[in-house]
């Protein structure tokens, strides 16, 4: 465990240097939401945010109104850390599972940094580890305990059960970063409901061996999750253009989907150092509160 924190915390302090020469010291940007919760409701006046717009109260005749909200210094980071068998993938020790467990490791300690309140939830397709937020170190030990330590009770995935429990978990607005290859459907309910209350960030975790398999003839490919092994024909070209291009398709699809919402988007590959695509991470929301 020491060695695991050390190298955390290298991860760490790497991530703060660089972020710090390039973000003026505003290190702390991933974990300052836009920090607003709902205050109050006052009727609509030209010029505001449609958006804004109360549409159950305003429907009940008495007028238009728009919800107004206040600054909360107090927000909370949830980690929602996917840990189903199709993380799996990728050369041992350094497999999806492996650097979304880093990252969330990283970020946490991060956290810890800014004093922030950080909370984990780890689900497969049901709840496996939840740990409420709390300050300081004692909860970061116990978190980075809870990512690392756990054994899986499902290898199963379940993305819009993790959403709909975060969902009634989390009433408190809150920012939530979420580490997946989200790798399942019908997600998409709970993901923009999840946004819609939250600041969401996404980080995608993907490895080059899901878009490109190698032409080896008739090969048996284990299904974790199923716990089943189905043979396919990889010699085709057609088999291994149809992987590539539904990966492709898929990713894009996300990506969209994360831009129409306001959710962050960071695409992760299991070959890449995490340094600078976290990097690229902080720069972004950097950026968007100083225009907000």
């Amino acid at each position: 465990m020491d060695q695991l924190f050390s190298k955390l915390r290298k991860y760490e302090i790497m991530i703060r240097k660089v972020a710090n020469n390039h973000l003026q010291g505003e290190y702390q940007s991933l974990f300052k939401g836009s920090g607003l919760e709902f205050d109050d409701l006052r009727p609509y006046q030209y010029g505001d945010d449609v958006r804004t717009i109360e549409w159950k109260v305003s429907a009940k005749g008495h007028g238009t109104f728009v919800k107004t909200f206040r600054e909360d210094k107090e927000q909370s980071v949830y980690f929602l850390l996917d840990i189903s068998g199709s993380q799996d993938i990728g050369q041992q020790g350094n497999k999806k599972i492996d650097q979304g467990k880093l990252i969330a490791g990283v970020l946490t300690l991060a956290a810890v940094y800014e004093g922030s309140q950080i909370g984990l939830i780890s689900y497969s397709d049901q709840q496996e580890k939840l740990v409420l937020p709390a300050k300081g170190s004692k909860q970061g030990v116990k978190i980075i305990r809870g990512i690392f330590d756990h054994a899986n009770k499902s290898l199963k995935t379940d993305l819009n059960g993790m959403f709909s429990f975060a969902l009634n978990l989390i009433k408190k607005r809150s920012i939530i970063i979420v580490i997946s290859d989200f790798i399942d459907q019908d997600y998409e309910r709970s993901f923009r409901a999840l946004a819609e209350r939250h600041d969401l960030v996404a980080i995608q975790l993907t490895d080059p061996r899901e878009s490109a398999l190698p032409a080896l003839g008739i090969i048996p490919i284990f299904d974790k999750e199923r716990g089943k092994t189905t043979w396919v024909n990889t010699a085709f070209g057609s088999f291994s253009k149809k992987i590539s291009e539904t990966f492709t398709i898929e990713r894009e699809y996300l990506k969209e989907l994360c831009k129409k919402n306001q959710i962050n988007y960071l695409a992760l590959d299991t070959t890449q150092d995490i340094v600078s695509p976290l990097i690229d991470l902080f720069k972004y929301r950097n950026k968007r509160m100083k225009r907000g």
